[in-house]
């Protein structure tokens, strides 16, 4: 049976900025997203059956339609049902090594990778703007790890406009295995303690997402300059989180206490933090710092690289 190996990137967030709320219920979004080399590995294959199956050595993976793969190959499977019939369904197993529930988009770019791979397999020529077209019905982070590298997004972030990669950029990136921050209460909490800051009329919303185009963050991954994006980190829900998981601001902290950390912050809705640093021999300086003053065996650290793609298939 035909079959591929994709790679299915990380991604984290330079910067996060909640600017009101969107008639549909979301927040109306400024961020700019980042791919790292930390990857899961999706292998997908025709079966030849009409059945859907996803499997994972990693037990707190589901397996079923709660995990937003398996609803990605749904999603396949009601857009392309001629191709279904004729092909049939596909197997599905992730390797997983991005931490779960980390705000990293782990299930989301694993979604990505199954789009990207029963493409492929059924031969269907999809343009990738079509399969990021498919990932905004899944989450708003999806159409982001379909062509991953730096992107502004807006909207509820499924509006990408693409930057110039970066790369050679080095982080280390530390996650408590046990710890997870809920999204939607990391929003609704925002929304409760900051919504009177919210900008309500909807051609100001328009402007203020379009600003981020020309914001210093931009133009600090423009100039490709380490230090100066560390400068512009920018993320609202730290405003919200940081107080009420101790774990996670002990975590930044202790990242910024160390030299040659040029900048650290929460990804997404977090619990996952991030330190900038301005060489990959530092980044492990730090990894190893860190692990000595904060022993836990529950926390799992990590170096990655800024990269400037997003799924691909793995070389034969």
């Amino acid at each position: 049976m035909k079959h591929y190996s994709l790679i299915a990137p990380a991604k984290i967030n330079l910067y996060l900025e909640i600017i009101g709320d969107r008639p549909d219920g979301y927040h109306e979004l400024a961020m700019v997203m980042q791919s790292i080399d930390l990857a899961d590995q999706i292998d997908i294959a025709s079966n030849g059956s009409p059945i859907i199956r996803i499997g994972c050595e990693n037990p707190d993976v589901p397996t079923d339609n709660t995990n937003l793969a398996y609803r990605a190959a749904e999603l396949m499977v009601k857009n392309f049902p001629e191709a279904y019939a004729k092909i049939g369904g596909v197997d599905i197993t992730i390797h997983k090594r991005i931490p779960i529930s980390a705000g990293l988009a782990g299930g989301s770019t694993n979604a990505a990778a199954v789009l990207v791979g029963i493409d492929l397999l059924w031969n269907l020529g999809l343009t990738q703007s079509e399969i990021e077209e498919l990932g905004s019905q899944l989450g708003s982070d999806v159409p982001f790890c379909v062509a991953g590298g730096t992107a502004i997004a807006t909207g509820r972030g499924e509006q990408l406009s693409a930057l110039l990669g970066l790369n050679n950029i080095y982080i280390v990136l530390g996650k408590y295995r046990s710890l997870s921050v809920s999204t939607p209460w990391a929003y609704k909490t925002y929304r409760q303690q900051f919504g009177d800051t919210y900008i309500k009329d909807k051609d100001s919303l328009a402007v203020r997402a379009a600003a981020v185009h020309s914001a210093p963050m931009v133009q600090a991954i423009l100039h490709k300059n380490a230090a100066e994006i560390s400068q512009k980190l920018h993320n609202d829900l730290e405003k919200v989180v940081l107080p009420e998981y101790s774990l996670v601001l002990q975590l930044r902290e202790t990242f910024a206490s160390f030299e040659g950390v040029l900048g650290t912050m929460m990804s997404g809705s977090g619990p996952s933090v991030f330190a900038i640093c301005d060489s990959v021999e530092r980044a492990n300086q730090v990894k190893d710092g860190v692990r000595k003053i904060i022993p836990d065996e529950d926390l799992d650290l990590f170096v990655a690289q800024m990269i400037s793609h997003g799924i691909h298939v793995k070389p034969m």
